[in-house]
């Protein structure tokens, strides 16, 4: 099995592209997700050592360990999500994406702090990550729900549509709000 996350970009993404089974959406939201947390990280990092937001040193440091911490999962999902669809196993094409969903929930709650504590200058970035992570939350909610299909557990079914119903909630709300915080931060 490759493993996509050591491989280039471009490589993942003619992959991507061809006409072989996997990588698909699974793998393109934990993408999509690693790509946001990295965003989280780059505002972090630009915000560090800068006197203006020394009083938010230390938040910014825990902010940023989860955020690099995520970063490091979402991109082991990108492969994962590829091993566990070429398994064939439902409940392992299942879990994949639901615990992407999940990690996705954990990244967007990272957001709203960075809006009044991070380097103003990259506020657009903190907005595209909320963006991202919503993104690939409903890429997920998709995979997860097209294999609840054949899940015969459906207590179980129900009880994971309803987690994802009450994350897509929160996440969406964290991503109106930060839009609409950046949104006058641009105006002025």
């Amino acid at each position: 099995m490759k493993k996509y996350k050591t491989q280039s970009l471009a490589k993942y993404l003619n992959d991507l592209a061809a006409r072989v089974p996997a990588p698909g959406g699974g793998s393109a939201a934990a993408l999509n997700a690693a790509m946001a947390a990295s965003l989280i990280s780059m505002v972090i990092n630009f915000t560090l050592g800068k006197p203006k937001y020394a009083a938010f040193v230390e938040e910014l440091k825990g902010i940023l360990i989860k955020s690099e911490k995520l970063r490091v999962d979402f991109l082991d999902l990108v492969d994962l999500d590829v091993v566990a669809y070429q398994s064939k196993d439902i409940r392992k094409a299942l879990d994949v994406p639901f615990m992407l969903s999940r990690l996705i929930y954990q990244a967007a709650k990272l957001c709203p702090p960075l809006v009044k504590k991070g380097n103003v200058n990259l506020a657009s970035d903190v907005a595209v990550a909320a963006v991202l992570l919503e993104s690939a939350f409903v890429c997920a909610c998709f995979n997860v729900r097209i294999n609840l299909k054949n899940l015969e557990d459906k207590k179980l079914a129900q009880k994971i549509m309803k987690e994802l119903n009450q994350m897509n909630k929160v996440i969406a709300g964290i991503r109106k709000n930060t839009e609409d915080e950046v949104g006058k931060i641009i105006r002025g």
